[in-house]
């Protein structure tokens, strides 16, 4: 059954009234619709074919579509949509994570505000009931949005990282770890967020550039009078937690103070003076406070010289007891405050310097980052992570750009422990149960932690057992992704994990490389005892002409939907991969979507040029048969330079490749060589050969442009319901007539010399010109010698052993061509103009020399610019000769 009905058949070629102008809006939720229908996404398990798999790098739950998303998706679907062309079973899987700090914020903003409920006022059941809602209603949101771009997700595989069965597998991988002694709990230094209450990962704090203060504070040395030792702090809040002041043995300015102490300002209490290389004698002024609970350097020296801790700072951001009851129960930044203005008044205060300083702060909340001990759980990395690091630098895990694998290398190679519980409720629960006697079971049920416990204590009931209060971490639900999707974790010999898995393809951004690529290729080793993936394309950051990162509270981040509204999802899609090569940030202005609208207005117009010709059977051909042999060379040669982009995971010069061939090639030469006289008909043959031409370079185009094409291939002819482009074989490469390329490079330089020579002559594209041509070597030009006439509107083209004098000439290597313009051109007025230049080059000439000629210029100018002025000399000597010599010819 056909899609279009208002067809109809001309001359036996299938046509359809076609509109002046392209309309995304009339084309793209009509086929995304028809692509859903009929089943296009959907994958399943198929051993008559190969698995090409792609996971989605999953968006967070609270996101909604931006620029990285959009060139990050788009990069995904042209892989996807070429497998699927290619004849591979493409499975793209979809999904979303579930943020846990994200998401949690945002629910308990949304309790507060709608409901005016505090999180501490309800239980855990009744907050996860309210999250659940929550993720409900706005959750699916950017998925959604991704089908405007385009996307042909598997909508059916869609995936949520806390759905029961992803839940379970990462349950069941924590218990794994545990047992295997790679998990363990402690008290470490984290990342604090004051306000989310929670440790944050690496990657979830982002350092800011703050004008800040540095405070310069002396400490009194113990026992001497007027002594003192200067410190210089950014954080004077935390000196009541100083546990030391630390100098560089080796400093004669303060080695012998080693082993005296101070009095910690604000307070009475006396801390020593320990000695350590670790402290630049170069920077600042050479002492060193130790706050071992609030720094982990600090934390560090702390335990290598056996400092006691004292931890002032609560983990809503207040100052405690410890550090006086004055500052109790304060804002941290406000007891800064009162501290400065303790240390003033009591004489500690030497100095205040503005600068300029790194902040940490929460991805999620803004709150600034405290580093604060806290007894978490974590995972022993340096094992595990071997593997991992191994199959990246010996390439069976490829990174494209592979400049990429030393930052890998580096990160691998000092891999730190990685902090996974977060102090929440949204997430995944810690499967740790606690015995009445402070003991601790790791199981995957309650269930069976009653029975681990029992055989610690027999008389321990499920009652008594309680299950740790923290989630796990999202990255560690994340890191098991290509796995879980398959449900590979909790039952690893399924069907679907089987075929699909190792995945393909990774697309993702170079910012995640460790905390997230790394960690799943941890993972696929661990648990499937292979890699989760074959190649990982690293994509740049889309930012804006000045450089800067897209952000909304830079205001400089342009809404993807409504440039899709504007330009149409196929414009965006070109607009950003144009100019998007991977590793390497996108310097994103919307006139380069404008760019990609243009490119689809010139194919609808070049389809609706060759629609619009009337065909004639009755015809002979022959004279195109030229033409058609050299695009077939033409398109075959760009096939093989895609292909090898492709490989080369070079997929914006893949476009630019098919961008250049449609618009240069084929609209610009071919379609200009093979049209008929205006109002006069085309040869069958050569019409048919140009439709086939144009069903291949749309099939090319398709994964760049999967809606434009789609429209045109339904356009070109009635088509069964599920003959669609979507699944229509992609372009293979044949064997290239590089002769034949040759000859038409050579020919298309004649017409471009001859189009010249009529521009800078003003004569009128319709007046037909004669051209003689002096060759060793004629087969080039009788080949082409109808398009070279046709092209540069000849009247007569000829060949000659002598020069032609009068002509006006051009030269192609070592090929002389006369164009006799006699009659032509006005000879009195080009006389006027050839003296005029001349005269003026002349004068230009003398000024240059005069510079030259001065000794002082010569000898101190820049040689550069010396250079640069010779250059301008022998140019003006060589353009005079020429003048002269035309001047010559013209008399």
């Amino acid at each position: 059954m056909p899609i279009f009905t208002n067809g109809h058949f001309l001359n036996n070629v299938y046509t359809m009234e076609l509109a002046k102008t392209y309309n995304p809006k009339e084309v793209e939720d009509k086929w995304y619709a028809y692509w859903m229908e009929k089943k296009f996404f959907h994958s399943k398990p198929n051993p008559d074919k190969k698995p090409y798999t792609v996971v989605i790098p999953p968006p967070n739950v609270t996101g909604v579509l931006h620029m990285g998303h959009m060139l990050n998706n788009t990069i995904q679907d042209v892989l996807v949509r070429r497998a699927r062309m290619k004849g591979y079973e493409a499975c793209w899987v979809p999904g979303t994570d579930h943020a846990s700090i994200a998401t949690e914020a945002k629910v308990v903003k949304m309790l507060k505000e709608e409901q005016g409920l505090d999180k501490k006022d309800i239980s855990r059941e009744e907050f996860m009931g309210h999250a659940m809602d929550w993720k409900e209603k706005y959750g699916g949101i950017i998925l959604e949005q991704l089908k405007k771009l385009g996307a042909s997700c598997d909508w059916d595989r869609t995936r949520f990282t806390m759905e029961d069965e992803l839940s379970a597998a990462v349950i069941k991988v924590f218990v794994d770890l545990y047992q295997k002694g790679h998990i363990y709990r402690g008290v470490r230094m984290v990342n604090w967020d004051p306000e989310g209450k929670t440790a944050l990962s690496d990657e979830e704090v982002i350092y800011k550039e703050v004008n800040s203060k540095l405070y310069y504070v002396q400490y009194p040395i113990t026992g001497e009078d007027n002594a003192f030792v200067t410190i210089a702090t950014t954080r004077p809040e935390t000196i009541p937690a100083d546990t030391a002041i630390c100098v560089n043995p080796n400093d004669d300015r303060f080695k012998h103070l080693i082993g005296k102490t101070v009095t910690v300002p604000t307070t009475d209490r006396q801390i020593p003076i320990i000695g350590d290389e670790y402290v630049d004698i170069e920077f600042g002024t050479g002492c060193l406070k130790v706050t071992p609970a609030h720094d982990l350097n600090d934390y560090e020296l702390g335990m290598k010289h056996n400092l006691k801790v004292i931890d002032i700072i609560e983990e809503n951001g207040t100052i405690n007891a410890l550090a006086g009851e004055k500052y109790a129960g304060k804002d941290r930044f406000a007891v800064r405050k009162e501290i400065v203005k303790d240390l003033e008044e009591s004489g500690n205060l030497v100095k205040v310097e503005e600068l300029q300083n790194k902040v940490g702060t929460s991805e999620r909340t803004g709150a600034v980052i405290e580093p604060r001990l806290s007894t978490q759980w974590f995972v022993k990395m340096k094992e595990l992570a071997a593997p991992a690091l191994e199959n990246v630098m010996n390439d069976t895990i490829q990174l494209h750009p592979a400049k990429f694998k030393n930052t890998y290398r580096h990160w691998m190679e000092n891999v730190k422990d990685w902090c996974i519980s977060r102090q929440l409720w949204w997430g995944q629960r810690i499967p740790a149960y606690y015995l009445p006697n402070g003991e601790f079971v790791v199981a995957e049920t309650p269930e069976e932690a009653l029975k681990l416990a029992q055989a610690i204590d027999s008389s321990v009931t499920l009652e008594q057992l309680q299950q740790d209060e923290d989630v796990l971490d999202t990255w560690f639900s994340s890191w098991l992704w290509p796995i879980s999707v398959f449900d590979g974790i909790t039952q690893p010999e399924n069907e679907e994990i089987n075929y699909y898995y190792p995945t393909e393809d990774l697309v993702t951004g170079p910012d995640i490389l460790f905390f997230w690529v790394a960690r799943m290729i941890i993972a696929g080793y661990e648990w499937k005892g292979e890699l989760p993936f074959k190649n990982v394309y690293l994509t740049g950051i889309v930012r804006d002409t000045q450089g800067r990162k897209m952000s909304k509270s830079l205001g400089n981040s342009p809404d993807p939907l409504g440039l899709i509204e504007k330009f149409g999802a196929d414009g965006v899609r070109v607009g950003l991969l144009l100019s998007s090569a991977a590793g390497n940030d996108l310097l994103f202005d919307e006139s380069l979507c404008e760019q990609g609208s243009f490119f689809a207005n010139k194919i609808w117009n070049a389809f609706r040029l060759v629609k619009g010709w009337e065909v004639d059977e009755s015809l002979d051909g022959s004279a195109n048969q030229v033409s058609i042999d050299w695009f077939t060379a033409k398109y075959n040669k760009a096939i093989k330079e895609i292909e090898d982009n492709f490989a080369k995971y070079r997929i914006s010069d893949a476009l630019m490749g098919i961008y250049k061939l449609i618009w240069d090639d084929f609209c610009s030469w071919y379609l200009e060589m093979i049209k008929p006289d205006y109002q006069k008909p085309i040869d069958k043959a050569t019409y048919e050969q140009t439709i086939t031409f144009f069903e291949e370079l749309i099939r090319l185009l398709h994964p760049f442009m999967p809606f434009l094409t789609e429209e045109l291939w339904h356009t070109i002819k009635e088509r069964e319901e599920k003959d669609c482009i979507i699944v229509a074989a992609y372009p293979e490469y044949k064997e290239v007539d590089e002769t034949i390329l040759a000859q038409a490079t050579a020919a298309f330089e004649v017409v471009s010399n001859v189009r010249n020579i009529r521009n800078s002559k003003q004569i009128a594209p319709k007046v037909a010109l004669p051209l003689a041509i002096m060759a060793d070597q004629k087969e080039t030009y009788e080949r082409f010698s109808q398009v070279i006439s046709k092209l540069a509107n000849l009247e007569e083209l000829s060949f000659t052993t002598t020069e032609i004098e009068g002509a006006t000439q051009f030269v192609i290597k070592t090929d002389k061509f006369f164009v006799n313009l006699e009659g032509q051109i006005d000879v009195e007025a080009e006389r006027e103009k050839l003296i005029k230049e001349l005269e003026y080059t002349k004068g230009f000439l003398k000024s240059v020399d005069k510079k030259l000629s001065n000794e002082r210029f010569v000898n101190n100018a820049p040689e550069q610019v010396v250079a640069k002025e010779k250059q301008k000399q022998a140019d003006a000597v060589s353009r005079i000769e020429t003048l002269e010599n035309a001047l010559a010819k013209l008399n």
